[in-house]
């Protein structure tokens, strides 16, 4: 069997490469996971670690409706709860238009799809090199969590 910790690596888009993911890594992966387990739309992860002292990655993705967003916001919160992992904080769940979930080194965006359109982090984080959702073990949050 192979080392489930050697996978397909992100390098920005240029093509794939092996490497060896880390845990926050694995995390994000994870994590970005179970958005698109809620129907998340357009789910992009970025590794910030280069550029910013307060998160390693973000995960940004939108929903169709303010109570799509809500409805994944929700979903996501409870299914890291059940792993025993905890916002630091979360703003932005009552409107809709743009949910912040901090995970410490993981934050993740979720928006009404026009507000991300206009706030265009992606533009404000282009440097930050993607990381493919689909990279990474085939192990559930619960497994990778209990590590």
């Amino acid at each position: 069997m192979a080392d489930p910790t050697k996978v397909a690596g992100t390098n920005g888009g240029n093509g794939k490469k092996t490497e060896k993911l880390t845990k926050r890594e694995n995390r994000a992966i994870a994590f970005a996971r179970e958005a698109l387990r809620f129907k998340a739309l357009d789910l992009l992860v970025l590794d910030v670690s280069g550029f910013s002292s307060f998160a390693d990655y973000f995960i940004i993705c939108s929903g169709k409706s303010s109570r799509q967003v809500q409805s994944i916001a929700e979903n996501v919160e409870s299914a890291l709860r059940e792993t025993g992992v905890r916002p630091l904080g979360v703003e932005g769940k009552r409107e809709g238009h743009w949910v912040l979930m901090d995970y410490g080194d993981i934050i993740i965006h979720i928006f009404y799809e026009p507000v991300r359109s206009f706030y265009d982090l992606e533009s404000l984080w282009s440097q930050a090199s993607r990381v493919d959702p689909e990279d990474g073990p085939d192990e559930d949050l619960e497994k990778r969590e209990s590590r």
